[in-house]
């Protein structure tokens, strides 16, 4: 049960119309529906960690990580290289190989990325 004091109505002509309720007990109630609902901008955990959708398309579609995590956070090559400060053409090299990236190239794209280095190793 929703608690009435987290229920925010809104009205239209002075009846209401909607409300609104935190999320977490829209989620509760309607589990289904909330996990069909995207957050606007991806999550990217503190430290090491990688969510699990980078590394289901690293195991599923057999892509690197770096391109994986590309893809998760919406960046286009061209983005992610001008950020980082390398063409486009290198990018799309080192998203095709599973080849160890250099610890400086790999801090670059980490930073252009908003990671920490080792969440694309």
């Amino acid at each position: 049960m929703i608690e009435p004091t987290k229920i925010q109505p809104i009205y239209q002509g002075g009846v209401p119309a909607f409300v609104v309720i935190p999320f977490a007990d829209f989620a509760r109630e309607h589990p289904k529906e909330a996990a069909a609902i995207k957050p606007l901008h991806p999550r990217i955990p503190e430290g090491d960690a990688v969510p699990h959708e980078v590394v289901s398309m690293h195991i599923d579609r057999d892509i690197t990580y770096l391109r994986a995590w590309r893809e998760y956070l919406g960046l286009t090559q061209a983005e992610v290289a001008e950020r980082a400060g390398i063409t486009q053409a290198a990018l799309s090299q080192m998203e095709s190989e599973e080849a160890k990236l250099r610890k400086a190239t790999r801090e670059k794209l980490a930073q252009a990325m908003g990671l920490n280095p080792e969440q694309i190793t």
